[in-house]
């Protein structure tokens, strides 16, 4: 078994110990009392993670569910998608095979959406809704939620905001009610360090209206009836109860800490992870990059580009062999980049560790 402080996948991430122990009790009934006390304590602590006073919906999927879920309630005919990697590509495959008319606004891998080009190709009109993963795990970019969402509101004021927080909630800021989303998700295995299995979503109550008028919206991902179950303290299907054990444990864990205090401790080791890149330049000579620019770099997930010569998968394995699991690039990047996922429950000192290793693999020197 692995230590715990050397597993950096960019997702899923690693789980405390007290967080396993949490699952292992016994299987309550989901429709009993003591399962809507458990739903009736974390709801609060959901919204307040979320940043916003809706209901936060908690399905037993991935979040690649409730990315299904919002094209299915909130864009009945047109969707735009921003695409700057593979999952905001994802996004527009769903759409796709939805049966929306799904167009792309495509960047350039290490590029992030920005708000100009989205308001031309708004121009036109017509899109029941925009797309968008705000933290790309497959290039490690932070696109500005902020501005693209006050944008599509300038250009387009009825057109719903649709947003993959999937690497960014518990790990950045993300101000769900503040920036006007229409639509945020995420899932428990990122920023929030619990095991897959879980996926949590908040609905504007415009999104939240208009899915109410979408035939064919469908059952198991149904807005209307996670705003039913919410409710009454309750899941719309059977949940994962073992896993929501473990988030009531984990949720009140986050608040300990603070929320602000926790997105700083991501910062705090992404820059020092940018600062490591850096130094492998100036002090080996080794021109690594990351693929990020400055400004639009993920807080919760950093990808190195390796010159000619050097192999990402190598590295990977090479760390694999110290003990320590890091990720390979995601698709065509799979050879020219590796991935130092930097979220969840990790401290600075277990990165700076890691970062040592990273050191010997890459340079040879130990």
């Amino acid at each position: 078994m692995i230590d715990f402080g050397k597993y950096f996948l960019p997702g899923p991430t690693e789980v405390r110990p007290e967080l396993l122990r949490a699952m292992d009790r016994p299987v309550i009934g989901h429709r009993g009392p003591e399962m809507e006390a458990l739903m009736e304590r974390i709801q609060p602590r959901l919204r307040r993670l979320f940043r916003t006073d809706r209901p936060v919906y908690v399905s037993t999927s991935s979040a690649t569910g409730l990315m299904e879920a919002a094209i299915r309630n909130c864009a009945p005919e047109r969707v735009l998608s921003l695409v700057c990697g593979a999952f905001s590509e994802r996004f527009h495959k769903i759409a796709v095979t939805c049966g929306r008319q799904a167009e792309r606004l495509d960047v350039e891998p290490g590029d992030s959406n920005e708000p100009g080009p989205l308001i031309e190709a708004l121009e036109g009109g017509g899109f029941d809704a925009v797309t968008v993963v705000h933290s790309e795990t497959s290039t490690g970019v932070l696109n500005p939620i902020a501005e693209i969402a006050g944008a599509v509101r300038q250009a387009s004021p009825d057109t719903l905001v649709l947003v993959d927080c999937v690497t960014s909630i518990a790990a950045a800021p993300v101000e769900t009610r503040e920036w006007g989303l229409d639509f945020a998700l995420t899932g428990s295995q990122k920023g929030m360090a619990l095991p897959p299995g879980l996926a949590f979503g908040a609905a504007s109550q415009r999104a939240y209206d208009r899915s109410r008028e979408i035939p064919g919206r469908g059952l198991y991902f149904s807005f209307d009836a996670f705003e039913a179950a919410t409710s009454k303290n309750q899941t719309p299907n059977t949940p994962a109860s073992s896993l929501i054990f473990a988030l009531d444990v984990q949720l009140e864990r986050i608040e300990a800490e603070g929320l602000e205090a926790r997105w700083a401790r991501h910062r705090e080791m992404a820059e020092r992870t940018w600062r490591w890149v850096d130094e492998m330049r100036d002090r080996h000579g080794v021109e690594l990059e990351v693929l990020a620019a400055e400004g639009r770099r993920s807080p919760s997930v950093t990808c190195v580009k390796v010159p000619e010569g050097l192999s990402g998968v190598e590295i990977t394995r090479r760390m694999g062999q110290r003990g320590f699991t890091i990720a390979a690039g995601y698709g065509k990047l799979r050879e020219s980049t590796f991935r130092i996922g930097h979220m969840g429950d990790h401290t600075l000192d277990e990165l700076e560790a890691l970062l040592e290793n990273l050191t010997g693999v890459i340079t040879g020197k130990r």
